[in-house]
């Protein structure tokens, strides 16, 4: 048996999606456990760009099981849709994915919530999607799950409860009624589609581990945006970290052998708040067109900086990241030099680890080593020895800098365009 979190480790869009796709080959089981549909995963599966949003990125991997865990917050259409999806592709999800019975879910009044708030002064720059009032409900004992949406009386009464403490802060921009259709619209059909899809993921995942199954632990977003260890309050609202794969799946923490931290080999990040190292210019621009940089959900342009280490390094303490995934290497080509930020200078001195406080965060200045850029063409290269010796140089610093190895080195969103450096990682196919 073997097990594996695979997190972000700096502000989401690391491309997970693409690394869960190339290790899931060595999975029986790949799990999310966090998040909502806000997140976006890319992956490019026999020359077909694939999108997802909820279902793991695994389930490109014919055969392998796929599960939504309790710690998911799930759109019931937006699901349905993806699925559908993955089935007009040739991507068979019947009797591969299933959903667990204690995931609560997000219902309209939890986006027209988020339109609302986000229209007003607690702006943090949503994708609107109701995420963030789906987990409001959850930890305030109103949320419902999906096996109370399976249940009609039950349901029934948890939303009319919803609705009459909710329409008079909605007022403006919807009625009641309207509402209150939106929510049970496709009621009966959803309902039968989650049938067979509804399940006891915990119960699963024990009897998985006990059968001496590879199990793979898919997370959302990235570490900076977890909700007590980002840069709060521009966060997601649940912990995309490591610890909360237990949490989020109901897996006991023995159970977990290695976590991987995903980074690119710059920084990016959508969405308002503190960024140290973005590049307000025209190379963070162009940083931007060459990587492609636009949001797989909303396709919102993402702001661009250099890789900060002092970003990682929170990262790897947090999550207990025993090796990196680097993605994204070849959109450096040519650039020279290449900076990296070791430390930050904050009210005149110089920090090498992230500070908790707002203020701090928005006021650091980062302090950058210079090394010396690579030419190319990199782009294709699937072994470590054929890459410019600048490039080399450039991934070892990375690694001395926040103190964890390398694995794996990805130079594209195809599986095939990977350079696969550590072979005592059982993972690596």
């Amino acid at each position: 048996m073997s097990t594996l979190i695979v997190v972000g480790a700096q502000w989401g869009d690391e491309g997970k999606g693409k690394i869960v796709h190339l290790l899931g080959k060595k999975a029986d089981t790949i799990v999310r456990y966090q998040g909502g549909n806000n997140a976006g995963h890319t992956v490019v599966f026999d020359g077909k760009k694939f999108v997802l949003h909820q279902i793991p990125s695994g389930i490109l991997q014919p055969g392998r099981r796929c599960l939504i865990a309790n710690g998911v917050v799930m759109d019931p259409w937006a699901l349905r849709d993806e699925a559908r999806f993955l089935e007009s592709r040739k991507i068979r999800v019947k009797g591969r994915l299933f959903i667990s019975a204690w995931a609560h879910l997000i219902l309209p009044y939890h986006r027209y919530l988020d339109a609302l708030r986000e229209s007003g002064q607690g702006k943090i720059g949503t994708t609107k999607r109701g995420i963030g009032p789906a987990y409001s409900d959850k930890v305030g004992r109103v949320g419902v799950r999906l096996a109370d949406y399976m249940d009609p009386p039950t349901f029934r009464t948890l939303v009319e409860q919803n609705l009459s403490a909710k329409a008079p802060l909605l007022k403006s921009l919807v009625s009641l009624a309207v509402l209150r259709n939106e929510t049970f619209k496709d009621y009966d059909s959803l309902r039968r589609f989650f049938e067979p899809l509804m399940a006891d993921t915990p119960a699963l995942l024990q009897k998985d581990l006990a059968a001496g199954k590879n199990v793979l632990f898919e997370g959302a977003q990235g570490t900076m945006l977890d909700v007590d260890f980002g840069t709060y309050p521009f966060v997601t609202s649940s912990n995309p970290i490591a610890g909360a794969a237990c949490v989020g799946s109901g897996v006991g923490p023995a159970a977990i052998d290695e976590v991987l931290g995903v980074v690119k080999a710059y920084t990016t990040r959508v969405g308002d708040g503190p960024f140290p190292t973005e590049l307000k210019d025209s190379f963070g621009d162009a940083l931007r067109e060459r990587g492609q940089e636009f949001g797989a959900t909303t396709g919102r342009p993402r702001r661009c900086g250099w890789f900060d280490a002092v970003v990682v390094r929170h990262a790897v303490r947090i999550n207990g990241l025993t090796r990196l995934s680097l993605t994204k290497l070849d959109v450096l080509e040519g650039v020279d030099p290449i900076r990296v930020c070791v430390a930050y200078r904050i009210d005149g001195k110089v920090v090498k680890d992230f500070p908790a406080s707002r203020r701090a965060q928005a006021e650091a200045v980062p302090i950058y080593k210079e090394l010396p850029g690579f030419a190319g063409p990199v782009k294709g290269i699937t072994r470590y020895q054929d890459l410019p010796d600048a490039a080399k140089k450039y991934c070892r610093f990375l690694e001395t800098e926040v103190g964890v190895p390398m694995a794996l080195i990805s130079m594209g969103r195809s599986r095939e365009e990977t350079i696969l450096l550590d072979k005592s990682f059982r993972w690596i196919p």
